[in-house]
Parts: C-alpha cells; structure tokens; sequence
C-alpha cells in the first residue's frame, strides 16, 4: 500500500514538474485553418467551429485580413464588419462570442480566402516577434478588455462602410489585429501601439466625415498612384 502511495505521489510530482506545452502561434493556427479549407466551401460557421481556443483573437483576425489591401473583397466588406463590431462588443462586455444565424451562413469565397490567410500568416509571423508578455499588468483591469473591446466595435462599423476611398479599409483592420493580438499575447506595449492607430482611424474618419469632398479628394489625388498602377503606367507612357 505504501509502495501504491508512494508511486502515485511521485507519479503526480511528476505530472505537476512537466512543463506545459506553450501555446500554438497565431501564425500557425491561421496556416492550419487555411489547410482545412482550401478544398472546400466555407461559411463563417464552418470558420468558428474550426477554431481551437482563442476564438475571439482568431475571428478578429482573420476577418480583418481581407481589408488589409487598397479594396476589401466584394459582398463581404458589410457582413465581416458587422461580424467585427458585434465581436468587438461582446469582448467589452465580456461575454462569449456569439453570431446570429443568417450571418453564420455567410459564404467565404474558396479560392480567395486561403490565399489571404496564408499572406496574413506571414504578416501575422512578422507581427509575433514583436509582441512578448509586456505590461502585463494592464490586462488585469476590466477597463482595458472593456476599451479594447469597444475600439474593435468601433473599426468594424467603419469597416462595413462601402467606402472607396484608400487608407479606409486598411486603419481600421490594422487596428483590430495590434488590438485583438495584443490582448491574446498580453502584450501592454503593443496594445499602446493599436490604441496609436485606433486614434488615427478615428482622425482619418473624422476627416471623412467632417471634412467632406476637400478631405476626399486630397486623399485620392495623394494616393492615386499608389492604388491605380494602371493609370500611373499610362502616364509613364505618354
């Protein structure tokens, strides 16, 4: 009996020195999410099912990675950003994510979506050896998952905006990634750097929004080249 004992707690001792496994990276899950569904249809029920842990940070995320481009997909830039602002929501208040049914049947286009996750892989891969445990002390305040949460909210109902016009889509995502990545990893200083460009998005649309045509078309006649390659190479040409 004694030996059974004996056994067992050093079986146990054993177990509990075992160091546990380190988290999977986002840069791997968001690979591995790309593999499932490469050959077949995928609707945003099928993405959230296929998600181990982290469900938040891996939704934002992948949802944000189509907008980071000169024009988000077409049919999609409404019903991600309005998957984003409800998420974004539910994180403040601290609740499980949750969708209703008609946006959980939304398609993902087969032959786009994995190609846009592996870039975003590779972008996300650049980002993780940035972000480390820092500051962490932030994170044990409600106020900072109620803010963070709030923010996101905020970027999606910008992002579901059919705005064409450059540096729209592409703030507010990156916003929602820096924010949604560094509360996954609790890295402080990182989320300092989403808030930094949380507050341009909110500069950018203020100037949108107040600033009317004068702001708009400073935007374009700025950027024309840089998102109209075509015209620029005419141009050239002449």
């Amino acid at each position: 009996m004694l030996n059974t004992d004996t056994a067992a707690k050093e079986t146990k001792t054993g177990e509990e020195n075992d160091p546990k496994p380190e988290p999977r990276r986002l840069s791997e899950e968001l690979l591995d999410v790309s593999r499932r569904f490469e050959t077949s249809e995928v609707h945003l029920r099928d993405l959230m099912g296929g998600l181990d842990g982290r469900v938040y940070t891996l939704v934002l995320v992948l949802l944000s990675l189509p907008f980071c481009q000169p024009i988000a997909l077409p049919g999609l830039s409404t019903p991600f950003g309005v998957v984003i602002a409800l998420f974004g929501l539910r994180f403040a208040f601290r609740k499980k994510p949750w969708l209703p049914k008609k946006l959980l049947d939304v398609r993902i286009p087969r032959k786009i979506f994995p190609a846009v996750l592996r870039a975003g892989a590779r972008m996300i891969g650049l980002l993780e050896k940035l972000l480390h445990p820092r500051l962490t002390w932030l994170f044990e305040y409600r106020i900072t998952q109620f803010l963070s949460g709030m923010a996101i909210c905020t970027c999606g109902v910008f992002l579901l905006l059919p705005l064409p016009i450059p540096f729209s889509n592409l703030i507010p995502a990156f916003a929602v990634i820096l924010i949604a990545a560094s509360n996954s990893e609790r890295d402080g200083v990182m989320l300092s750097v989403g808030g930094v460009v949380f507050a341009i998005t909110l500069l950018f649309f203020g100037g949108l929004f107040f600033g009317g045509k004068e702001f708009v078309g400073w935007v374009r006649d700025s950027f024309k080249g840089m998102f109209d390659p075509g015209e620029q190479g005419m141009k050239v040409g002449e």
